[in-house]
């Protein structure tokens, strides 16, 4: 009797901790609150409709929107608008926080591990999620694998450099490929099969239809678990659509909207934005940061990006990377390789 009766409080026991890592885990996989939240406080189903059909997927996104272009929606009338925001603030806390409580934030934030140790150190973790993160460089640097890898590394759990979230892969150079995501995942002991199911990819052809594919990716989003948002590369499209220096001012214009976006999408989800960025040479001719290219975008990117990361060739499958601007970190070279399996560390 006194056997029967432990088990049964054993079993209670283990359902609880069960049930409480649950919890914990629900907590994790969702940073945000859908529209059909709204629905509880009186808006209209055909109103979320039509915000679902404008590209807001969220309550968050709502709250975070300007009062102008809520009212662009098709159908929402001014007066809707109002009621919107004020419904959407209630749900969303905007307010100031002492910069303990910001600390504290960042103590539990999410970095995806590159596959390389000691690029990990560089960036004390690796890829942060929330914010946008620049990689630009030459051909043959490392960019495009590096954003491989982590759609791999994004899918595993936490304790080992992942996130347990899927990927999702903007390509406007048509260098996506799929068999390397599964010599990758099988070096990180993952299905290949389930690895390439977590992975969602579209080939963006020109810098509208690049900018339409932000609205599809906010609705899966909404829909599922994701980390990660890579676009590679986020400036190629805008260098053939736009040309010459009476277009320079529209295409600034285009792609601050555009990284604006990005930015949006990585703080409403909680995912890491990766974009890769190309160069050019120097027009003065002087050297840039130790090297005679720069990044192209100007003062647009540079603002939007947080973290921005410069790679360029070493010796032999070696590469360098130079933290070239970031809030937190300093500015210092790693080195790391590329494989077969992806970003692996340097070799001799």
């Amino acid at each position: 009797m006194e056997a029967q009766q432990f088990y049964d409080q054993q079993q209670q026991y283990d359902q609880q901790q069960h049930e409480g890592q649950q919890e914990e885990d629900d907590q994790m996989m969702v940073s945000y609150q859908t529209l059909e939240c709204l629905i509880e406080q009186g808006v209209a189903a055909n109103d979320i409709q039509k915000l679902n059909d404008a590209g807001y997927h969220t309550v968050e996104s709502v709250a975070h929107a300007t009062s102008r272009k809520l009212a662009e929606v098709k159908g929402i009338s001014e007066a809707k608008v109002n009621k919107l925001k004020d419904i959407a603030k209630s749900l969303v806390p905007m307010e100031f926080k002492t910069a303990f409580d910001a600390l504290e934030d960042r103590k539990h934030l999410v970095t995806l591990t590159t596959g390389s140790t000691e690029l990990d150190k560089l960036l004390e973790g690796g890829i942060e999620t929330g914010s946008i993160t620049e990689v630009f460089g030459e051909f043959r640097t490392g960019k495009t694998q590096l954003c491989h890898t982590l759609c791999v590394t994004c899918q595993m759990s936490v304790t080992d450099g992942g996130a347990e979230g899927k990927a999702i892969y903007i390509d406007t150079e048509g260098s996506f490929r799929p068999k390397r995501l599964e010599q990758i995942a099988e070096r990180f002991g993952l299905d290949p099969q389930v690895a390439l199911e977590n992975v969602a990819c579209a080939r963006a052809h020109n810098s509208e239809h690049q900018m339409e594919l932000l609205k599809t990716a906010a609705a899966i989003m909404s829909q599922d678990r994701y980390s990660l948002l890579v676009v590679d590369s986020a400036t190629a499209l805008y260098r053939t659509d736009y040309t010459g220096r009476g277009e320079l001012s529209e295409r600034q214009m285009h792609m601050a909207q555009f990284l604006r976006q990005l930015t949006r999408l990585a703080e409403e989800f909680g995912i890491a934005v990766l974009i890769t960025n190309q160069v050019v040479a120097n027009p003065d001719g002087m050297s840039f940061a130790k090297d005679s290219t720069k990044p192209i975008g100007g003062n647009i990117i540079a603002h939007a990006s947080t973290t921005r990361l410069r790679l360029r060739k070493g010796r032999g499958e070696n590469r360098i990377c130079t933290v070239f601007d970031s809030p937190t970190l300093p500015e210092a070279d790693a080195q790391f390789a590329i494989g077969a399996s992806g970003v692996c560390d340097a070799t001799d």
